[in-house]
């Protein structure tokens, strides 16, 4: 999947890359010159649903409070507080959070018979007697709580312009993967990737747990899956793992800010790190070395032996009970040493355990060549040069009432280099700048094939770290081409590149007062 057809892929994109660079002149490239003023409400991003400007806007300073409602209702007060918290540092105000819905200041209101918000989207009704936040679920209310984030100064008090906002997503899965297998990352780094991309309302968080290269998650039933197994990582360097207590914590913090993590477990595949751990799941009864290169295909479980399968039910068991999301990932890609009957048998099995442990399948699109359980999701990594025969298998899996979830590689990878001068990355699906993974539209991506919009449950943009290693690494690659994601899963559409670049550029400082290190993309009028 990440690797594959690699060397391809980077011939096919060198030549079109020199001619995009600079040139030995020095001529202006795309984005140099100043960027558009644009109102508030025009720097919205995502985009929302339906926004106008009207009369004279609310002053937010010393006095104002935070409001959460006659009621009192408890999470509606988290809400509150989480924006309180938000607000509090980029303000510099006091901003208390207070039960009752009379008076001035910004006011948090559940009604359950909003009309035109769904169950995640919300209304904004600024003018000079306050701010008020009207949503039929406490997740809409904290949605809002975002974008009136965007509506403020990136510093300092300000007044939030008069006008009303109706909004509600386009699909109700937008998602972002970080694999953490490859190299480690913490449970802080993560925390902070979460606040990240909960700002943009982004709702899914994909855990890459397990590779070749490490097993990241710790397990009580096979305790050297992690003690052992996650010694090592990409490099040699000496890799990690998460305690049990610390994905609880993870969970929880996204969740919070309503963010549903869905945990991976990729077999029968890319699972070095398992056989290094324990001998008897290798065929041969002989335990394997850890790896620590970035080569797929190689390994598998043994399909033959009973133990596999009281392998794969006792640590899906115990990362069920650890994640109350209605998802477990079951990975199923580049199964290249599992003869495809075998493969077909495993994956018959590993969905039977899932089913068991009370949750949803998920797994890459190489599961619509088996067969797929009833409900299960598939999420396509394919790009435009995917065979139609993978494509049609897809197709008729999603005909078949499989909801997809759409990462294509050359899109979506958000681990594929920018350009011929990015120095992290890998360039297998070809070079993916700033506007290809935004200008196009996920609801006819795969219609040719016959997939119609209503199979796309929604996107997700994957960020594999083969070679990304350290937090800066992974926002320059990340940012700002998740904030396309973020759009292309939230917002309605038109697409419109020319007045989305504007937006992007408005994103510039928020993002540098958060100190998130991005790239910045040549034709992207920065300011």
């Amino acid at each position: 999947m990440r690797v594959l057809r690699r060397t391809l892929g980077t011939l096919l994109v060198l030549g079109a890359a020199v001619s995009c660079a600079t040139s030995p002149g020095g001529d202006a490239r795309p984005g140099d010159e100043r960027p558009a003023v644009l109102a508030p409400y025009e720097q919205l991003l995502p985009a929302p649903a339906s926004a106008r400007a009207e009369g004279p806007g609310y002053a937010v300073g010393a006095g104002t409070v935070i409001r959460t409602g006659a009621s009192g209702a408890e999470e509606v007060r988290r809400v509150g507080e989480l924006l309180a918290q938000q607000l509090r540092g980029p303000s510099g105000l006091p901003l208390p959070v207070v039960d009752g819905a009379d008076g001035d200041g910004i006011r948090l209101r559940l009604d359950g018979a909003a009309e035109g918000v769904g169950a995640e989207g919300y209304r904004l009704e600024s003018g000079p007697g306050g701010v008020m936040l009207t949503a039929r679920t406490p997740a809409g209310l904290f949605h809002a709580g975002q974008t009136l984030r965007q509506l403020l100064p990136v510093a300092g008090p300000g007044t939030v312009p008069g006008g009303e906002i109706t909004d509600a997503p386009r699909f109700a899965y937008r998602g972002a993967m970080l694999d953490i297998a490859r190299h480690h990352f913490t449970a802080e780094q993560v925390r902070r990737y979460v606040d990240q991309l909960a700002q943009y309302k982004v709702n899914t968080l994909h855990l890459h747990l397990t590779d070749d290269q490490g097993w990241r998650i710790a397990i009580d039933s096979w305790p050297r899956l992690a003690e052992y197994g996650g010694g090592s990582e990409v490099g040699g360097g000496p890799g990690g793992y998460w305690t049990k207590d610390q994905y609880r914590d993870l969970v929880a913090y996204a969740a919070e800010r309503y963010v549903d993590v869905v945990p991976e477990i990729d077999m029968p595949g890319h699972v070095n790190a398992a056989l290094a751990s324990y001998a008897e799941l290798n065929c041969d009864g002989k335990a394997r070395e850890r790896y620590t290169g970035i080569k797929v295909g190689f390994s598998s479980l043994c399909v033959g032996k009973e133990r596999t399968y009281e392998f794969i039910d006792e640590v899906l068991g115990e990362l069920a009970e650890l994640t109350p999301g209605r998802y477990l990932h079951i990975g199923g890609d580049e199964a290249l040493s599992t003869p495809a009957a075998d493969y077909a048998a495993f994956m018959d099995r590993a969905q039977e355990v899932v089913g068991r442990h009370g949750k949803t399948v998920v797994a890459w699109h190489q599961l619509a060549t088996a067969r797929p359980a009833p409900g299960a999701v598939l999420q396509y990594w394919g790009h435009d040069r995917t065979p139609a025969a993978e494509k049609s298998a897809v197709a008729t899996a999603a005909k078949a009432g499989h909801p997809l979830i759409l990462s294509p590689a050359d899109r979506l990878y958000l681990d594929m280099k920018y350009d011929l001068t990015t120095k992290r990355g890998l360039a297998w699906a070809g070079f993916v700048p700033v506007r290809r993974a935004y200008d196009w539209n996920p609801g006819t991506y795969l219609a040719a094939a016959g997939v119609p919009e209503s199979a796309v449950l929604g996107v997700e943009a994957p960020l594999w770290t083969e070679t990304i290693a350290t937090r800066s690494d992974l926002e320059f690659m990340a940012f700002p081409r998740v904030l396309g994601l973020a759009e292309l899963g939230w917002s309605p559409g038109p697409r419109n590149w020319t007045e989305y670049r504007q937006r992007v550029a408005a994103q510039g400082p928020r993002l540098e007062a958060q100190d998130i290190t991005y790239y910045r993309a040549p034709d992207v009028p920065w300011p």
